[in-house]
């Protein structure tokens, strides 16, 4: 993988961590209920994948 794509993985990577900080906090100060779940849910999804993509870029 050259240079400049690993960039931009790790952008889309950081990216992804950093909105689902925000997806979490947003998910417990102003909702509730299974709305509060589905958030939450997609929001750790999205950390998870953010960390996979961090995770790759170290390892190659």
């Amino acid at each position: 993988m050259d240079p400049m794509m690993k960039m931009w993985v790790s952008f889309i990577g950081l990216g992804l961590m950093a909105l689902s900080a925000v997806m979490i906090t947003f998910a417990r100060y102003k909702t509730k209920g299974a709305l509060k779940g589905v958030i939450s849910l997609v929001a750790f999804v999205m950390l998870f994948v953010g960390f996979i993509l961090g995770a790759f870029i170290v390892l190659t």
